[in-house]
């Protein structure tokens, strides 16, 4: 069962993004002072007396607007409000009761969902602003004064939303739900492929690069599983991080690789693999995730009986380093292909999590001495001992030997090649760590 949906809404700049962060404790939101920071929906978890919850932060609701991204945002904070248990609205003890509070009261009130009311910036404590008050007027019921700076009536804020949580019933785990970073340059179509996967606009698509700012969670389950994809920020060279605001996309987006399970590589059709791309793609090689690289836009390529198969060939030239992932072409627009990405992931990811017994593992490492001798230096000989497996995703062997310096890369390269021969560990990165007789074994 799902857990429980508080969405966050405002109007721009009343201090959402502050007090989501204050909630979750971890600084998950953008927060500057710029109206418009938070673009797309902002998914965390948190617990509050023993009851596990999930919130969304939205893009601030401007009722009555021209421009296309705050149309784009009022359109996110809708489906976060339609798909929520209950809602906090959150207003601005500094700037008072504004029309375009009362207008965004009176769109709460339709979705007819429970709303807490929320005054932030009640920043002293002791006697209650008379300002405070005129809030009433809402009709809203009681507000409640929070200062998401401090923290002070986030307690009672959130007393009041878990009254309006559905009952508790038995939690099913979660450890089954396959998490999926998306990663990629901007304007590669991660979004788009976000939203193709998920049938609804839960991202903004538009052709301003850098539109996507935060990783954005969206939990997914068909037939093939669950799974939470993470749509991050399109990760910009680093000479063209000159705002804030784009620096902490990037961090966002290292993050986002390192809770993932699997990462989606995507790379522009038209473009083939540009020097960003090896860059995006090195960082989940590093952080030793499976890998899938997934050519988008494909349904823009001319193609005779042989275009994909040079594009292949480019790839595994430019991605050298990381000839285990598999290759998908998909056109996100189209959706062609993209119902394969399942299977694929749910494949890579039980690669990266095998397991392969010590004898098993020490049979073939036989078999591979006896077909390419290990290699002398100045007489002597390298001997292996044993080699066993310390860890998964991605799969980590250690190999004892009596002389370490005596084991050449190239050795340790044809290993790793038997190993893939033997086992597949297809879409996954391997880790061979290399001691000799005596080193500490932890």
């Amino acid at each position: 069962m799902a857990l429980p949906l508080i969405a966050i809404v405002g109007r721009p700049n009343v201090g959402k993004s502050m007090l989501f962060n204050k909630i979750i404790g971890r600084r998950l939101s953008i927060v500057e002072d710029t109206p418009g920071v938070t673009r797309d929906r902002i998914y965390g978890e948190s617990e509050w007396v023993g009851r596990k919850f999930r919130l969304v932060d939205t893009g601030g609701i401007e009722p009555n607007t021209d421009s296309q991204i705050l149309a784009f945002m009022r359109e996110q904070a809708q489906i976060a409000i339609d798909n929520a248990d209950v809602i906090i609205f959150v207003t601005d003890i500094k700037t008072g009761l504004t029309a375009s509070d009362q207008e965004v009261a009176g769109m709460l009130q339709r979705s007819r969902k429970p709303i807490v009311l929320a005054v932030n910036k009640v920043d002293s404590v002791g006697a209650v602003d008379p300002d405070f008050y005129e809030f009433y007027n809402l009709g809203l019921g009681d507000p409640i004064a929070v200062s998401a700076v401090h923290g002070h009536g986030t307690g009672d804020l959130l007393d009041e939303c878990i009254k309006y949580f559905p009952p508790e019933t038995d939690e099913e785990d979660d450890s089954d739900v396959v998490q999926v970073a998306i990663i990629g340059k901007p304007n590669v179509g991660k979004s788009s492929l976000t939203n193709r996967i998920l049938g609804e606009e839960r991202v903004i698509v538009s052709n301003v690069a850098g539109t996507t700012r935060d990783a954005i969670d969206s939990y997914f389950e068909n037939q093939y599983g669950k799974y939470n994809f993470i749509d991050t920020a399109g990760m910009r060279k680093k000479s063209k991080v000159d705002d804030n605001i784009e620096k902490y996309s990037v961090l966002r987006a290292t993050m986002a690789i390192e809770r993932s399970d699997v990462c989606l590589i995507l790379i522009d059709a038209q473009e083939g693999v540009t020097e960003q791309d090896t860059k995006v793609a090195g960082l989940a090689h590093d952080a030793g995730k499976a890998c899938i690289i997934v050519v988008n836009k494909w349904d823009l390529i001319e193609k005779d009986g042989k275009t994909m198969d040079r594009m292949r060939e480019d790839i595994r030239r430019d991605l050298s380093y990381m000839p285990y992932a598999p290759i998908l072409f998909i056109s996100a627009l189209t959706g062609q292909r993209v119902d394969r990405l399942f299977e694929l992931i749910n494949y890579v990811n039980d690669q990266a999590a095998m397991r392969i017994t010590t004898g098993t593992l020490n049979s073939v490492l036989a078999d591979a001495q006896t077909r390419v001798q290990p290699p002398t230096d100045k007489g002597r000989r390298l001997k292996i001992y044993y080699m066993t497996q310390v860890g998964v995703k991605p799969p980590h062997f250690v190999i004892f030997c009596n002389d370490k310096k005596l084991f050449h890369f190239s050795y340790q390269r044809y290993l790793e090649n038997q190993l893939r021969s033997v086992f597949g560990l297809e879409g996954t990165p391997i880790v061979l760590t290399i001691r000799q007789k005596g080193e500490d074994e932890n």
